[in-house]
């Protein structure tokens, strides 16, 4: 295991700007960046189809019924009567792929509890991004084009399966600050400032030079 790697995780309330930080912390300091595209390496590494990982997507376990629910194809030799269609072991699946991306690369990985999987990576840091509430619809009315109420209820919605999902798997609190390295309200800041924050705290913890601010 690389000594000088970087890891980054970001936990993040729903319209609280995590995906585009996190992107842009990417860009900063030059280093792969997973959201979504976990799915795809999970996917890829399992031989199961994306769609298995999508439908589990940061929900916690539904058990066996929900995924004899979900009908989608199977691949090589998986049937609908083992594990491999149980959310938890979706889960341990795409656990292995975030412990074995982690350990080869410096990254930044958007949720899906990987503090918690990353918990024994010394050169891991982590990160929670919140907002409050009318800053967080007014981002989503305008990224979506949806009306206030659709926002919060789509808000509402989204935190409570992040929240639970996270509480499952991790047996810790999703969002509280004991939880993470850093806790930033997105208010207090605009983009720009919170990734040079956010940037400056990962290089004095990890004990890296610092680079030129992101601006």
């Amino acid at each position: 295991m690389d000594d000088n790697r970087m890891v980054i995780t970001i936990g993040r309330q729903f319209g609280s700007g995590g995906h585009e930080i996190g992107k842009r912390l990417a860009e900063y300091f030059q280093i792969a960046f997973y959201d979504k595209e976990l799915i795809t390496v999970a996917s890829t590494e399992s031989g199961l189809c994306p769609e298995f990982f999508e439908k589990a997507d940061e929900r916690a376990s539904h058990g066996l019924s929900y995924a004899f629910a979900l009908g989608f194809p199977f691949f090589g030799n998986i049937s609908p009567y083992n594990d491999y269609l149980s959310n938890d072991t979706l889960f341990k699946i795409q656990s292995d792929t975030i412990r074995k991306i982690a350990a080869e690369n410096s990254c930044i990985i958007v949720g899906r509890c990987a503090d918690y999987i990353l918990r024994e990576d010394p050169r891991c840091v982590n990160v929670f991004i919140h907002s409050s509430l009318e800053k967080r619809i007014e981002r989503i009315v305008e990224r979506s084009q949806i009306t206030v109420e659709e926002a919060k209820t789509l808000i509402e919605k989204t935190d409570k399966s992040r929240a639970g999902f996270y509480n499952y798997y991790s047996n810790k609190t999703w969002g509280a600050a004991s939880s993470y390295h850093l806790s930033i309200d997105f208010c207090s800041l605009d983009i720009e400032e919170t990734v040079n924050f956010i940037s400056r705290f990962v290089c004095m913890k990890l004990g890296i030079e610092e680079k030129p601010r992101y601006y």
